[in-house]
């Protein structure tokens, strides 16, 4: 369907004058009797970056979906290239030049990486409908050109590969690629550096100055103030379904910019007080697994938290899934608590008390349409059944209640779908999950991916709460601050193996990533 355009509401007569792309005007949306916009308005010019900032539920995403022509608004107007649009559609929204990446990436698993680059593009010129036949070689020179763009290849191995087979951060990637292969104006990025390591965020900077060169203007939806520090440009930031204020990146502190996000004064210092060592809990001796890691050892205490990070080939991703019994290793050996263990599938793992949130939990940790409190129970039902093997719905009812109480999950009622909460209620339902098993050892794979700064701060407390508990805890991530300020020690993967191990406390930023990102052979930690 069409974009239907008003009357030229730009200024007559003063043909000088620069048309911003995008202008919202008092734009509002209601759902039942919650406001989730009560009136914002910003203008987006043309070839400028902008970042799109606030704590999940604030109303970003309700934002961007009335841009993108995903919902229709209560109230306001936007105008794109000075003249104000009515009825929206997401295809119109594309026509008119305005590409999305959502956080869920929005990709065709089954399709080729080829298909899934190039197909809008015939969308967007067949008005909607591909009831024609594609231009497969429209398809594939379309597809070459964005790749490029992104330093993909553009093989033909590569271009025929499902997208289903290729690991997340290639998917990342390949959707960002999807919306820079047609002429946009605006490219709304929703999260898109959750899954991208830190080199594939520097090539995505890169890629985000060639399109401000080329006079297309980029709105991210981010928490990561650091990345928005480095990328620059001008912050809209939202609380509770209001513009609280706009300003230049530049000249604002991470703290200041926390501040606004939240309400409460946040800062970078270490979550993690001076650990002073425990007994022995988990021992990693010679662990390998062919086409993933090779030769891992460590040590974990009780109470200890120990990070694990690489970049994406390091072997770290690996390494975690057969901890967690997904992926057993082919060689070497696990103790836990002195004993030997065998990891041969996730319920191995889970009964020598192991618990594991994944790194992607809308695809891999949450049944979405289930309910707050099924996805709590779901790994103690054995627990909650009677002496007839019935489930007794009082006692789920009070152990998901004391979990939502415990993690300080945000809601009305347990039995609301999960898919109703922010994403960091979400991420509070997948750790309580596995604290209703109570386990020895909690491995933690992207902990705060895709999480707001206020809900960073919760989930760390939680984090350092655990471990104070004598838990051992294990976080597998490429969030360096992350593991700054939550860890004891930090080990490092390089090609399959271990390079370094650090301690957490007074390590600077550049030493670790220098460690990621060495090409010499990696050293034995000592």
């Amino acid at each position: 369907m069409p974009v239907t355009v008003q009357a030229d509401t730009s200024p007559a007569g003063n043909p000088a004058q620069i048309v911003p792309f995008l202008e919202v005007r008092d734009l509002q949306k209601h759902f039942g009797g919650v406001k989730a916009l009560k009136g914002i308005s910003f203008v987006i010019e043309r070839g400028r970056v902008y970042h799109l900032m606030g704590e999940n539920g604030c109303g970003k995403s309700t934002l961007i979906k009335i841009i993108s022509g995903a919902q229709p608004s209560d109230g306001g107007e936007l105008l794109i290239n000075g003249r104000r649009v009515d009825k929206l559609t997401p295809v119109g929204a594309l026509a008119a030049g305005i590409e999305t990446v959502y956080q869920d990436l929005s990709l065709l698993p089954n399709l080729s990486v080829a298909e899934n680059v190039a197909l809008t593009r015939q969308l967007v010129a067949a008005g909607g409908s591909l009831a024609r036949r594609l231009d497969l070689r429209m398809l594939k020179d379309t597809a070459v050109r964005a790749l490029a763009k992104v330093n993909l290849p553009a093989d033909a191995a590569f271009l025929d590969t499902p997208v289903e087979e290729l690991p997340i951060a290639t998917r990342q990637l390949i959707a960002i690629a999807r919306a820079i292969a047609s002429d946009a104006g605006l490219v709304i990025m929703d999260e898109p550096t959750t899954a991208l390591t830190r080199r594939e965020v520097d090539n995505l900077i890169a890629v985000v100055g060639k399109l401000q060169a080329q006079g297309v203007s980029v709105l991210f939806v981010t928490h990561k103030l650091d990345e928005c520090k480095a990328i620059g440009g001008r912050a809209i930031i939202m609380r509770d379904g209001l513009k609280v204020t706009e300003c230049d990146v530049a000249g604002q502190s991470k703290q200041q910019l926390a501040f606004w996000m939240t309400g409460k004064q946040l800062d970078d210092t270490r979550y993690r007080a001076a650990f002073d060592g425990g007994e022995a809990l988990l021992g990693v001796d010679g662990l390998g697994r062919r086409g993933g890691y090779r030769d891992v050892s460590f040590q974990l205490a009780r109470g200890e938290i120990l990070g694990i990070t690489g970049l994406l080939d390091s072997g770290r991703n690996e390494l975690a899934l057969s901890l967690a019994g997904i992926l057993p290793a082919d060689s070497g050996r696990i103790a836990l608590d002195g004993a030997a263990i065998t990891l041969g599938s996730p319920a191995q793992a889970i009964g020598a008390g192991i618990g594991y949130v994944p790194e992607d939990r809308l695809s891999e940790g949450l049944f979405l349409e289930k309910s707050i409190k099924e996805n709590i129970i779901v790994a103690m039902l054995d627990r909650l059944r009677g002496s007839f093997g019935l489930l007794d719905g009082k006692r789920n009812h009070a152990a998901a209640q004391r979990t939502i109480d415990d993690l300080q999950i945000v809601t009305p009622d347990s039995d609301n779908p999960v898919m109703s909460l922010s994403g960091g209620n979400q991420q509070r339902v997948l750790i309580g999950r596995w604290l209703t098993i109570e386990p020895r050892l909690l491995i933690l794979h992207g902990p705060t991916a895709g999480v707001d700064v206020g809900s960073k701060d919760t989930i760390y407390r939680i984090i350092q709460r655990l471990a104070g508990d004598g838990m051992g805890v294990i976080i597998i991530s490429d969030d360096l601050p992350e593991l700054l300020q939550n860890c004891d020690r930090i080990l490092v993967m390089r090609r399959g193996a271990v390079a370094a191990t650090f301690a957490a406390d007074n390590l600077e930023e550049g030493a670790l990533y220098r460690a990621m990102a060495a090409e010499e052979r990696p050293e034995t930690p000592q």
